[in-house]
């Protein structure tokens, strides 16, 4: 019996791209293949992300996938970061999300909110060194995101920041975190306010590790400002303009978690498709029977459906088009596809697929969050509902 633990490279290329963007592909993918996947369960049963390996996608220029080549970075673009995040996701999702997050949502929203001096700054220690962080989420403010609690408050040269974070992605790792707070209360949303905050800064502490369902491995972390003082130049973008900058930037972040989505869908379904070639029933390998056959061509249409979305996606966003709608229909639709492909998955693996010795019962603990963060699947729905009927 072939060896069903490693999945294969694709079985035909893939649409929409071109010879670079194919090399770039199959070198993170040959990556994930041999050096991502050896660690993979140990890391998802620890629920501990090996550290070696963060220092490895340092090495392959994932980590500032955007960044420019004069500060250290691959000079590239989202598209890029998208083939990045759906390989490795492909292997492991914890993998994906962790450059995801650093891409789509730190380094994005530098490039885009940072004033010369940040970008000088931060962003070669980004592209070399530093994991990133984005803290927006609280106990009480999830989809309601700009009811923030935390608080900053101005001093001569500084805020104070007071109040917790939850759900942080990459907080156990992460030397920077993008934090937002209110530093106008009585302005409500308008006096919300993106702080860059150093792990080191004053009165700053990583508190709890969240024991997750999926992506276990990713650190998923409680953070708590206790009267941090952060420095003034270190307000991104302007005061009371941090909406705007979480906004903008969890826009771009949904084609991320679309592309970590379809890694996840095309990991489960290419290991159900092999499995159905060496699983024999009745004297026949059970891919000969429609039973099979029919539910494999259905998850394998859905998932290339949802891959052109998440594409799309990132290619308007790269041109420069409009693309908030398009970014919202591709995490949605990712999400849905992803959760239904790796449920397939289990059922065509039969008792085995429910078990931990096969990675499918991994891919589809690991497909749920994609309807949960960076916006739930509902208020993707509510976006694409607006915009259809301006």
């Amino acid at each position: 019996m072939a060896d069903t633990t490693s999945p294969q490279p694709h079985r035909f290329p893939l649409t929409q791209l071109s010879e670079e963007e194919q090399i770039f592909q199959q070198t993170v993918g040959s990556f994930a293949r041999e050096a991502l996947l050896p660690h993979v369960k140990d890391m998802d049963e620890k629920g501990l992300f090996d550290t070696k390996i963060i220092e490895q996608f340092f090495e392959l220029g994932l980590m500032g996938i955007e960044i420019p080549n004069s500060l250290g970075g691959a000079g590239s673009n989202l598209f890029m970061s998208v083939l990045a995040v759906e390989e490795l996701s492909r292997i492991d999702a914890s993998a994906g999300v962790i450059v995801d997050v650093q891409n789509t949502l730190v380094n994005n929203g530098i490039l885009r909110w940072g004033t010369e001096e940040q970008k000088q700054h931060y962003l070669p220690l980004l592209a070399s060194q530093w994991v990133g962080a984005y803290a927006l989420s609280e106990a009480d403010s999830g989809s309601d995101a700009f009811a923030l609690s935390t608080r900053a408050e101005k001093t001569n040269d500084k805020f104070i920041l007071t109040g917790r974070k939850l759900w942080t992605t990459n907080g156990l790792e992460a030397s920077l975190f993008v934090v937002f707070a209110n530093a106008a209360p009585e302005k409500g949303y308008k006096g919300i306010t993106a702080f860059l905050v150093e792990r080191d800064f004053t009165g700053f502490s990583v508190g709890k590790k969240e024991d997750k369902l999926g992506i276990r491995a990713s650190s998923t972390c409680e953070l708590i400002l206790d009267k941090c003082e952060v420095p003034q130049s270190n307000v991104l973008g302007e005061v009371g303009k941090g909406y705007q900058v979480a906004i903008e930037v969890l826009n771009e972040g949904r084609i991320g978690i679309g592309a970590q989505m379809i890694g996840v869908a095309a990991g489960a379904l290419e290991f159900a498709v092999e499995y159905s070639k060496q699983r024999h029933a009745f004297g026949k390998p059970i891919s000969s029977f429609q039973g099979i056959q029919f539910p494999l061509a259905d998850m394998d249409t859905e998932l290339e459906a949802a891959r052109l979305m998440v594409y799309n996606a990132a290619r308007l966003r790269d041109a420069g088009q409009k693309f908030i709608i398009e970014a919202a229909m591709a995490k949605y639709f990712s999400s849905v596809v992803a959760e239904k492909v790796t449920s397939q998955a289990i059922e065509i693996c039969g008792g085995y697929g429910y078990t931990k010795d096969f990675p499918v019962e991994k891919f589809f603990r690991d497909a749920k969050i994609g309807k949960i963060y960076e916006g739930t699947s509902n208020m993707q729905l509510a976006t694409i509902a607006r915009l259809l009927l301006q």
